[in-house]
């Protein structure tokens, strides 16, 4: 679905993606992780249309993104900071989404419902905690019924019983046939929900592999310790 062939990019002197070969199949749930600086906000950000890279190619349904706009339709991006007009409400916030978006798929109200959002419409951005902030830029991400879902820190900010509402409508995008891809730093709240593991590090992919093949060859039940086996081995997973 996403084939992503030979993509670099520097900013100045500094390497943050070297040559990078991925291919992205829908139906799976992928977790995009590694340190700081390591490469894969970039490639988000690349994919998204945000940054232009140096050389190489990404193809969203065998289709250049590079000599098409309309992609773009496709996918429902959750950052890990909202940035929204701050003197708007969030109802007229979400009128102005959908103008945007302009689209004809029926709106998916679930995360909208489960939130409780319409007893939050006249209340101005300016005014919302993190957490609520969190909670419309998932329900905005989800709402338009995207083929692709790129979550940047979904549950950054979300108190536990919201970050469980989004991990289970997240599970059930997944079984839809949806391409997710999820970046985070809470490893442990991956276990329920991601299928495939891509591991990044100073701007090359050390590993793409199944969650079941890692702990499968670590013979571990949490992908942080199947993780940690692994890169405590030296191991570049192509091998499991």
């Amino acid at each position: 679905m996403i084939q992503i062939e030979k993509i670099s990019k520097k900013f100045g002197k500094l390497s943050v993606l070297n040559s990078v070969d991925l291919f992205l199949n829908k139906g799976e749930c992928i977790a995009l992780i590694g340190p700081n600086g390591c490469g894969k906000t970039t490639l988000i950000k690349i994919i998204l249309g945000m940054v232009i890279p140096d050389t190489g190619n990404i193809l969203v349904n065998n289709e250049s993104i590079f000599k098409a706009e309309l992609y773009k339709k496709q996918i429902g991006y959750m950052p890990q900071i909202g940035r929204y007009p701050q003197n708007m409400t969030i109802g007229q916030i979400i009128k102005m989404i959908k103008g945007i978006r302009n689209s004809d798929a029926e709106l998916d109200y679930d995360l909208y419902k489960a939130y409780d959002l319409d007893s939050l419409l006249d209340k101005k951005m300016s005014t919302l905690s993190g957490g609520t902030m969190q909670k419309v830029s998932a329900v905005l991400a989800f709402m338009f019924n995207p083929a692709i879902l790129i979550l940047d820190e979904p549950t950054a900010g979300l108190d536990p019983i919201a970050a469980e509402k989004l991990k289970q409508k997240i599970i059930a995008e997944k079984q839809k046939g949806k391409l997710i891809i999820i970046t985070s730093h809470l490893l442990s709240e991956l276990d329920d929900m991601v299928s495939e593991l891509i591991f990044m590090q100073e701007g090359d992919i050390i590993f793409h592999q199944s969650v079941s093949a890692l702990k499968t060859y670590t013979q571990t039940e949490k992908i942080s310790k199947a993780i940690l086996q692994i890169l405590k081995a030296g191991k570049n997973g192509k091998n499991i």
